[in-house]
């Protein structure tokens, strides 16, 4: 939406018996790779009373074996320089957002201000009913989190005062180094909610699919223009992709700036030839 050529990231359902996460972010950073994307879940319960989100009858075995996104994460940072470190999703619900806001502005820090926050309402209603969480109520939790986070981030002394989330004027370092907040972006399926959350506290949207994105960066852009936000500097980011030179040029001629390329959640000899196969889409 910027008119700069569309940069290459890769998608990664980290486990602890696949590939080191750490030691294929060092590979991706060293081909030159823009970014890492990492999912999260904090646990999954045992039923399936909510439907794998693949639209399959058993949920992937990955999903059982997610580390923090956010340690791994900065593991990563400790041993590259360039490529951006993010979650892809990230469940903000699912967090204190006082601690969560400093968890998130250390790594911000350590990384040299490389973090990008990429974020969902989450899918898995029994994992957020197990943190407690109103899942009618999700979208409304993340919205006050992310939004008491900023406050906590921009601010030498912050408040906040919200229906779910509220705190006294408190002090908070460290403040992370991007400002007024780490990049965000906001994953989801396009709709006028979706898209008034990203104008007020976002920086761009994930889209999983490229079905109606031209149509939905139309109504992006007016919530843009409603909140008095530059539509231009949104980042668009579609996840998870399975390339071919035919669909990531039709992504960037849509708008996106960043595609994130989908490796598989395997042992380092599945990984890499996958990884070294990407890098002819590299500019």
């Amino acid at each position: 939406m910027n008119g700069r050529s569309m940069k290459i990231g890769i998608a990664f359902h980290a486990t602890d018996v696949a590939m080191s996460a750490v030691e294929l972010a060092q590979e991706a950073d060293a081909r030159g790779f823009y970014s890492l994307y990492l999912p999260e879940h904090t646990h999954i319960p045992t039923s399936r009373r909510t439907p794998a989100p693949t639209g399959t009858p058993e949920l992937a075995e990955e999903y059982k074996r997610s580390p923090d996104p956010y340690i791994v994460l900065a593991a990563a940072s400790s041993v590259t320089e360039k490529i951006r470190l993010g979650t892809g999703i990230g469940l903000v619900a699912q967090h204190d957002p006082i601690t969560f806001a400093k968890q998130l502005s250390t790594l911000d820090l350590l990384s040299g201000g490389r973090l990008v926050l990429g974020i969902g309402y989450g899918w898995n209603h029994e994992e957020m009913e197990n943190h407690g969480i109103d899942v009618r109520r999700r979208r409304a939790l993340v919205r006050e989190s992310m939004l008491a986070m900023q406050e906590l981030w921009s601010n030498d002394v912050a408040e906040f005062h919200g229906e779910l989330v509220s705190f006294e004027p408190s002090w908070q370092w460290p403040k992370p180094l991007q400002q007024p907040r780490p990049r965000v972006l906001i994953g989801g399926a396009p709709g006028p909610k979706l898209f008034d959350h990203i104008a007020e506290y976002g920086d761009g949207w994930l889209p999983f699919g490229g079905a109606g994105m031209q149509e939905a960066l139309v109504q992006l852009r007016s919530a843009c223009a409603k909140r008095g936000r530059d539509a231009s500097a949104l980042h668009v980011v579609p996840m998870g992709v399975v390339p071919t030179p035919e669909k990531l040029e039709r992504y960037e001629e849509l708008g996106a700036t960043e595609a994130v390329l989908r490796v598989p959640s395997a042992g380092r000899n599945q990984v890499m030839p996958v990884l070294d196969e990407y890098t002819r889409y590299l500019r």
